[in-house]
């Protein structure tokens, strides 16, 4: 009974649609979004910065084949920049979707330490939206064949809701921790930083503020898509995102981050909303009547139907089980999180910590005993030096980097051991990797780092 129950439930809500206008106006955003992120990406000269000009790259375990292309890098950015312009525009959605997912994908894994949480974001959420019938309205795609569909199925726009819902509920849950809570930190190393902020900064010093924004960031995470779900609290939950987004992108470097999830959460506005919004975007095109442009000529079913749902709604149903399951694999380790950071990125802790590390690597001959230390800026830049100093697995890549070097140009075996101290979130600085182990043997594994030392402090929570 109960089975039959669930059955008859999931059949139900699986024939429910909704207006096509909210997917179409969410892809046409989010392909503009990515075109402006990767002309911008151009622009600032980072394809050279963080691809070309390093020496080594800290490649994803399992994933080392993954490398810049030397200068083909600009082509891959051509071509993931162009294919984010026909998602906009709707143009050959199905292919252009596919090609900027495996090209942004590509990009992403190409060096550890540009890892960011809303790049992670963009790259689940265009691999739901291959799935997806964006294109069934507002695009080239519908003026070229001549048709468009007013409904699609509902889970479709559900899905983007729940990928967004999770991404806020993890990071709040990542906040319930003594740090964040108790002792306000990092926010109140950054914050007090950003004394010449205008009008703002003269309060960045006061301990309450550090609390309010503290404890208000989390319960803004836990809120947000519950108050964005319903009709009576949405303007206040997407008032609440921009001011929150707008604030955030004022007082901290994170990119399109915020604009990434201003648009992401209109989705959660009604159909009214979205065809008023595609309305205003055609209506300039129809003032100067330009033909090609005639949606009214389109031929407009009414529903979208899938020829087989089955297939999507089960790589749909493995894509969130693992989406629920992965930020917490943390508890296959031993020790504080925040220190060793096993199991810490794709797992939404979103501006959870402050380090300053520094890691001096000595090279040790085993014939004679003689050693020397490395002077890391011959082979990695500044940036990616500063993400490596605390982060133990690029230790131990970067360690693995030396020894092969230096092996092949000695006619010895090598040792690579490093002096590498940590401080977190405001404490003393002390020790995290052993400089009495010899990194160059250790395994590149998803075991239990037993290098690191333990942090010297607990940190309760999550």
């Amino acid at each position: 009974m109960v089975t039959n129950l669930k059955t008859m439930f999931l059949k139900s809500y699986l024939s429910q649609t909704e207006s096509s206008s909210i997917l179409a106006v969410y892809r046409f955003f989010f392909g503009l979004l990515m075109f402006i992120s990767v002309i911008r990406f151009w622009y600032k000269g980072w394809i050279e910065e963080l691809y070309l000009d390093p020496v080594f790259h800290f490649s994803y375990f399992g994933f080392e084949w993954v490398q810049p292309l030397g200068v083909y890098t600009y082509i891959l950015f051509f071509i993931c920049g162009l294919s984010s312009l026909f998602i906009c525009i709707g143009f050959k959605y199905r292919l252009s979707i596919i090609i900027f997912f495996f090209s942004f994908l590509y990009i992403e894994m190409m060096d550890k330490t540009t890892y960011l949480n809303h790049y992670y974001f963009v790259s689940l959420l265009s691999f739901l939206m291959i799935f997806l019938p964006a294109n069934a309205t507002f695009s080239l795609d519908s003026l070229i064949s001549a048709k468009s569909y007013r409904y699609i199925p509902k889970w479709t726009i559900d899905s983007i809701k729940l990928l967004i819902a999770i991404v806020y509920i993890y990071a709040a849950l990542a906040k319930l921790n003594s740090d964040w809570l108790i002792s306000a930190m990092p926010l109140k190393i950054w914050l007090t930083s950003q004394y010449d902020t205008p009008i703002l900064g003269a309060f960045f010093h006061e301990d309450w503020v550090h609390y309010l924004m503290s404890w208000g960031g989390m319960f803004y995470d836990f809120c947000i898509p519950f108050l964005l779900l319903f009709p009576k609290t949405r303007l206040l939950g997407f008032c609440l995102v921009v001011g929150f987004h707008v604030l955030t992108k004022i007082l901290f470097p994170i990119g399109m981050f915020p604009f990434i999830m201003i648009f992401s959460a209109t989705i959660f506005f009604s159909a009214t909303f979205h065809s008023s919004v595609i309305y205003y975007l055609i209506y300039p095109f129809q003032r100067i009547k330009l033909s090609f442009l005639n949606f009214k000529k389109m031929v407009t079913h009414n529903h979208f139907y899938y020829s087989n749902t089955k297939p999507i709604i089960y790589i749909y149903c493995a894509f969130f089980f693992l989406q629920i399951i992965i930020p917490f694999r943390y508890v296959l380790y031993p020790g504080e999180l925040l220190w060793h950071e096993q199991g810490y990125r794709f797992s939404w802790r979103v501006m959870l910590v402050e380090k300053v590390g520094i890691a001096n690597f000595k090279i040790v001959n085993q014939e004679d005993n003689t050693s020397f230390y490395v002077q890391n800026s011959n082979f990695l830049t500044p940036y990616q030096e500063k993400q490596m100093s605390f982060q133990p697995d690029l230790i131990l890549d970067f360690a693995h980097f030396l020894g092969d070097y230096y092996s092949l140009n000695s006619t010895s075996h090598v040792q690579v051991f490093v002096d590498n101290y940590v401080a977190l979130n405001g404490r003393k600085s002390q020790m995290m990797v052993s400089n009495e182990v010899d990194l160059y043997k250790e395994k590149k594994t998803f075991k239990n780092k037993k290098w690191i030392i333990p942090l010297d402090d607990d940190i309760k929570g999550l």
